[in-house]
């Protein structure tokens, strides 16, 4: 396997279990088993990539897939927080969400977000826009070890 090509773990912050549910059908059928993880808020998220409790042995995500609408601590504090840790700023940050306002997307990129995906409200849209961003951080981008 090419070193491009390499499993990545990727942590998706969702609260939605619709969208978790979709999102992992999108990358089920792709050609590299990427190990999802999936947290249903935003407190659940920075335990998981700080390996606090109950995350201890998570892994450090290659990507992050954060949607914007969490409970206890919503997208945009999470993504503050990730890219103002300097041990955690590199990790790429997707945000998936189904904001279309002018606001959010301007705050997300404000705040460093690699990128700003809406959900589309199709289910094979959805999938085939979570297919894209799995495609493009594992085959195009080169991601930090």
């Amino acid at each position: 396997m090419t070193e491009a090509l390499r499993p990545i773990d990727i942590l998706l912050v969702e609260d939605d279990p619709g969208d978790v549910l979709m999102t992992k059908e999108a990358l089920a059928d792709n050609k590299v088993r990427n190990k999802l993880h999936v947290v249903s808020d935003g407190v659940e998220a920075m335990q998981f990539v700080r390996g606090e409790a109950p995350y201890e042995d998570a892994p450090r995500p290659g990507l992050i897939l954060l949607d914007l609408n969490l409970p206890r601590k919503n997208g945009q504090e999470v993504l503050a927080e990730l890219k103002s840790d300097e041990d955690l700023r590199t990790i790429p940050v997707v945000i998936l969400t189904t904001s279309e306002a002018d606001e959010d997307i301007m705050r997300s990129y404000q705040l460093h977000a690699n990128a700003y995906v809406t959900k589309p409200v199709d289910f094979d849209q959805f999938v085939e826009a979570v297919r894209q961003i799995d495609d493009f951080f594992l085959t195009v981008v080169k991601l930090p070890q």
